[in-house]
């Protein structure tokens, strides 16, 4: 009971942190981007568009950071046999994602917010830059953690932990650079689709035509910048699916519930009944899933039973698949979502390029709804890669039950409820600051409150 509580206390946490640190990340350069181009074309708009997305980064940055300190308590408090046998491994990439990363952020958000008055123009743009180098090096250190969970490497295992050997063979890990440039791509596409369908939104509620001009100038841009994002998403996610044939063939058969090795095996769109038995209705692409694994038209994947019986001859008795319904419709949403994000992003180029931008009523409301888009397909691209690693929680050397706590299921249930009050209300809290935010007047923004007064303190206005 108590392992089942904490798995979901961390899966709550780590999904709700999860909503947050990609659109930190994609908002982070892409504000950086617009900051760039006011001071390069010396505009007006850019400038304005910079500041205005700036307030949604910051309320995003913030809810992010607050969230995130919780899972660094989690990994002693739920987690301690876990983080004993990983700490020598854990301890190099976590520290320097703390020491580097996390105060380049924080120390250049403040040069950033409070500098604006008291910087040049070319100090204060490398703040914002830093910052968004800084989101991207915190990303590349925490993934080079969860991916030597996913693939071990540069290690060895001494009374019964695992002992750092070569620090950059973990650093040089595939999974890690798989992993890595899929996560970023996918941040700025989450950036790139908050702006777009808030941009679509005040094109249509602005009051005079320069307000629209620059929203309309951002829904081009924003929607250039999905289109290409998602489509290089896509590119890395298959090479990630090549390695998973390798080094997890049982996530790449569970993604597709295959049972059976197969060669040329074929890929299911949609299932509907049961994965494990004769299904009511399915819609299937031949050869897709040897594709996808091998680049090979009639390559084989290996099925379910089949890698069952070699773990088990290999690690001993045990059920070593993951949840089937988790693992396949998780990957599906994921890949879904991506597909819509395409399909609003071309819409909104073509637009572009026939200059009706602004007048297409259901492609506003397309964007609108595509805000939620990489937020299901980050979350739902997590909890693939996390579940479908189980009965691991590091992939061939510890088993998730062997590293909980020995907290009682009483206390882990009291703070998991805890969890979701306080998560549900910084929800809402985030959720109500943004709209506020998105809804701020144009035409405010970067005018000092009080134009007789233009002091640095009070002249600061985002």
């Amino acid at each position: 009971m108590a392992l089942d509580l904490a798995r979901w206390q961390f899966a709550i946490v780590t999904v709700f942190h999860f909503f947050f640190v990609p659109m930190t990340i994609g908002l982070a350069f892409l504000v950086a981007v617009m900051q760039t181009l006011a001071l390069v074309r010396k505009d007006e708009t850019w400038d304005r568009l910079s500041r205005f997305f700036g307030r949604i980064f910051l309320i995003s940055l913030a809810v992010g950071v607050v969230t995130g300190i919780v899972l660094e308590f989690e990994f002693g408090l739920n987690w301690s046999a876990f983080s004993i046998f990983v700490g020598n491994i854990f301890g190099a990439p976590l520290a320097i994602e703390g020491l580097l990363a996390f105060f380049l952020e924080s120390t250049f958000i403040g040069l950033w917010i409070f500098g604006r008055e008291r910087l040049s123009p070319r100090l204060h743009l490398a703040t914002i830059w830093l910052v968004s180098i800084g989101t991207i090096l915190s990303a590349f250190f925490i993934l080079a953690a969860n991916a030597w969970m996913q693939h071990p490497v540069g290690y060895t295992v001494e009374g019964g932990q695992a002992v750092l050997t070569n620090f950059w063979a973990v650093l040089a890990n595939s999974t890690l650079w798989a992993s890595f440039l899929h996560t970023v791509l996918a941040a700025l596409a989450t950036g790139g689709a908050l702006v777009l369908g808030i941009s679509v939104w005040r094109v249509r509620a602005a009051p005079d035509d320069p307000e629209r001009a620059a929203f309309r100038r951002a829904t081009a841009f924003a929607a250039a910048l999905v289109l290409v994002t998602v489509v290089l998403t896509a590119i890395a996610g298959d090479f990630q699916a090549r390695l998973l044939d390798v080094q997890q063939p049982m996530k790449m058969a569970a993604a597709e519930a295959l049972y059976n090795t197969q060669n040329g095996a074929s890929f299911s769109l949609l299932t509907i009944g049961n994965l494990s038995g004769q299904p009511v209705f399915q819609i299937r692409v031949p050869h897709l899933l040897s594709l996808i694994a091998d680049m090979s038209w009639n390559g084989q994947v290996v099925g379910i039973n089949q890698m069952q019986a070699a773990e088990a001859a290999k690690y001993g008795a045990g059920n070593y698949a993951p949840v089937l319904w988790l693992t396949y419709w998780s990957f599906r949403a994921m890949v879904g979502a991506g597909i819509l994000m395409i399909a609003v992003s071309a819409w909104g180029v073509w637009l572009w390029w026939r200059k009706q931008l602004g007048a297409g009523r259901w492609f506003r409301r397309a964007a609108l709804a595509g805000i939620v888009l990489p937020i299901i397909a980050n979350a739902s691209g997590w909890i693939f890669t996390e579940a479908g690693r189980q009965p691991w929680i590091v992939y061939g050397l510890m088993q998730t039950a062997k590293g909980v706590s020995t907290v009682g299921a009483g206390d882990v249930a009291l703070t998991t409820a805890a969890f979701v009050v306080v998560y549900t209300t910084l929800a809402v809290l985030a959720v109500v600051l943004v709209l506020r935010a998105a809804r701020h007047p144009f035409d405010e923004i970067g005018v000092p409150p009080d134009d007789t007064d233009t002091t640095p303190a009070t002249g600061l206005v985002y």
